[in-house]
């Protein structure tokens, strides 16, 4: 499966990031990009329950095709969520299952970064 443009651009840059402090800095900058959500869409029913954090993920399925939008209060998480959704956007439901997430993070360079709670809240 190839990767989309977006998670092209995201790879190359975590590829040029040395060390963590580089890659936290980058992390929070793609977490600014991402679209805020509404106060509507902040809803309980698009709460992801269990993470530490408030996270909130909307989902909607057009031609088959998934659309993504997430938000969160904390800053780092905003930035892992911005890079899920760069790698997610527009799959089928088939690609879904068939992503391998752990490995995305991984070649992001942030699998070993993460803590044992984010990173299985993450996945």
């Amino acid at each position: 499966m190839s990767l989309p443009e977006q998670a092209l651009q995201a790879l190359a840059a975590f590829e040029q990031g040395k060390g963590w402090e580089q890659r936290a800095r980058l992390l929070m900058q793609w977490g600014d990009q991402l679209e805020p959500l509404a106060a509507s869409e902040k809803t309980e029913a698009n709460r992801v329950h269990g993470c530490e954090s408030l996270v909130w993920l909307v989902a909607e399925q057009a031609d088959g095709a998934w659309r993504f939008k997430a938000g969160s209060d904390a800053r780092l998480l905003r930035g892992l969520l911005a890079l899920l959704l760069v790698r997610v956007q527009g799959l089928t439901s088939g690609e879904l299952l068939a992503l391998d997430l752990r490995g995305w993070f991984s070649q992001l360079g942030l699998e070993r970064q993460l803590s044992p709670s984010r990173s299985n809240g993450l996945h």
